[in-house]
């Protein structure tokens, strides 16, 4: 190229780039280079990392950001990448890495790793009260002192800011202790609107067909008890997250030997979880603190009469009618169980939901598959008609599909 005419003609340095896969700033580049360093200069490769790198962290910033990362863990707080900003720029340094390059600083320095298999922020699906007291989440889990005694934390939290408005340390999950925490953060804040737990006895065990003593006690505040579906954690995920941090905070401090200490530790675990740890679930990643004083708390709710608490009456069942005497020999007796089924020989054969827990009346006629059996009722009233199934069958239905029922000839009632 150090060679090329200078009276080339038109079109001659665009023919010579499609020749070799050049653009035709490249060859004005390497022509250059040739004329200045020589012709072997062109063969040599060079790189195109730029002379300088103003965002680039140097090894100090690099050392203080483990430093305190470090430090984070030490105290037995959050210290991800997040953690690490926010305390960076709390302490006012000059030089703060974003998150990402944090994360990749703590990758290069072995401290991290890398979860290809976590779900991303955006993909989080958030529910949020609009503001303090519309909501209180109660939780209970248990802990250990020294000697291996188990005890029970109870945590009260607001859904709104996330702001811890009671802890109680107790011997077991009872309704009395979760009443004192209730009554505690009541004293302090005011009375909620709702209180969500999960289905525990001690909490509220309304699914299970019991009022419970917390639910009646605070019932008669007004307070509506709401609970979450049976094995779904999620409903209290605020709760459950709050347990993962305080049992971070806890494990990095000496294991207390009486309720007294582990109390004592957990208020000063509430203390820097309000006012001092930004919350990263909470817009500008601000303390719970500042989100509860941000927003007017919602109005109490109307106190009711206090009313006796009674168990709700037990499910009536249909007499059973007395069985015939001496019945023949092909002939037994069953009781319909809830699903609308019998048993007959370790076969379940379906008769009707709407007989449950009634008797009826079997009469096989024969023990051989395709031996037609009857089921009656005690009058002698045909219910259904199975016959015998091929042997490894264990269950007879009444040939329609899961979930249809036939159609009542009726008239609808409604107009």
């Amino acid at each position: 190229m150090s060679q090329w005419p200078e009276d080339a003609p038109r079109g001659a340095v665009s023919t010579f780039c499609a020749e070799h896969g050049i653009s035709r700033k490249s060859f004005y580049e390497l022509r250059k280079r040739a004329k200045a360093d020589g012709p072997a200069a062109v063969l040599e490769p060079r790189t195109r990392r730029p002379r300088t790198s103003p965002s680039k962290l140097s090894d100090e910033i690099k050392q203080q950001a483990v430093a305190v990362r470090a430090a984070l863990e030490a105290s037995g707080l959050d210290h991800g990448p997040i953690s690490v900003h926010e305390k960076m720029r709390a302490m006012g340094l000059d030089r703060v890495p974003s998150t990402a390059s944090l994360a990749r600083v703590f990758r290069e320095a072995g401290v991290a790793r890398r979860e290809p298999k976590k779900k991303p922020r955006s993909a989080w699906r958030r529910f949020v009260y609009p503001a303090p007291n519309a909501c209180w989440q109660l939780d209970a889990a248990e802990y250990v002192l020294t000697g291996g005694r188990k005890c029970v934390i109870f945590q009260l939290i607001d859904d709104h800011s996330r702001y811890a408005v009671a802890s109680h340390v107790a011997s077991g999950e009872t309704a009395r202790d979760a009443i004192t925490v209730v009554d505690k953060a009541i004293a302090a804040h005011g009375v909620p609107q709702r209180l969500l737990s999960d289905n525990g006895l001690a909490l509220n065990p309304s699914r299970r067909g019991r009022v419970g003593r917390l639910v009646a006690h605070v019932a008669a505040l007004g307070v509506e008890a709401i609970t979450g579906k049976p094995y779904k954690p999620t409903t209290q995920g605020k709760n459950e997250r709050f347990h993962q941090t305080l049992f971070r905070y806890l494990d990095k401090q000496p294991l207390a030997d009486t309720l007294a200490d582990l109390q004592a530790q957990v208020d000063a675990f509430d203390h820097i979880y309000n006012t001092q740890r930004p919350h990263q679930a909470l817009p500008g990643r601000v303390t719970p603190l500042a989100a509860w004083e941000a927003t007017p708390k919602a109005d109490p709710p109307r106190p009711k009469p206090h009313r006796p608490a009674c168990e709700p009456p037990a499910p009536a069942r249909r007499p059973r009618a007395k069985p015939p005497a001496g019945l023949p020999a092909d002939t037994r007796i069953r009781t319909v169980a809830t699903a609308g089924t019998i048993v007959l020989d370790k076969v379940v054969y379906m008769v009707d939901v709407d007989h449950a827990f009634e008797q009826v009346l079997v009469i096989a006629n024969g023990t051989e598959p395709g031996d037609k059996i009857t089921i009656t009722d005690m009058h002698g009233e045909i219910l259904a008609e199975r016959t015998r199934p091929a042997p490894g069958i264990k269950y007879v239905g009444n040939g329609r599909r899961p979930g249809t029922r036939p159609k009542n000839p009726q008239p609808s009632p409604k107009p």
